[in-house]
């Protein structure tokens, strides 16, 4: 029986398969580009500089989809929900942030089934932060 190599497609994590960190990098500055001029959702943080808000979410992300473990070492559990509870995220600030995702996630130009499982995510995801009707 042959030995499959070590590192082939099968053994990659989807943060490996992707391009590692500097594709949730790209991904997560161009999703706050969009962030950062939407009257909905910049009002959500209260710091003048997005730059901490974006470092966090390409560490949540990196994590997430199998790279370094650093959100966690840095933050502790992310506690999504907890985390985003002081906020009121209705149906519209649901489809402003997946609307700037989508324009981040397209702009990677990943393989079809690689855009579709992070899309699946990202969708679910936002799903589970909504806290208030409307």
């Amino acid at each position: 029986m042959k030995e499959i190599p070590r590192g082939t497609l099968q053994e990659q994590t989807f943060y490996e398969q992707v391009g590692g960190e500097e594709t949730f990098r790209r991904l997560v500055h161009r999703f706050y580009q969009g962030v950062a001029g939407d009257p909905l959702l910049r009002p959500m943080y209260p710091e003048e500089d997005l730059g901490p808000a974006e470092e966090r979410l390409v560490l949540f992300l990196i994590q997430y989809w199998g790279g370094p473990r650093t959100y966690s070492e840095n933050r502790g559990h992310p506690r999504l929900r907890m985390r985003h509870a002081p906020f009121t995220v209705d149906r519209a600030a649901h489809d402003a942030w997946l609307r700037h995702m989508r324009d981040a996630v397209d702009g990677l130009g990943l393989a079809p089934e690689h855009e579709r499982q992070l899309w699946d995510y990202l969708t679910y995801a936002a799903a589970s932060m909504v806290n208030a009707a409307g």
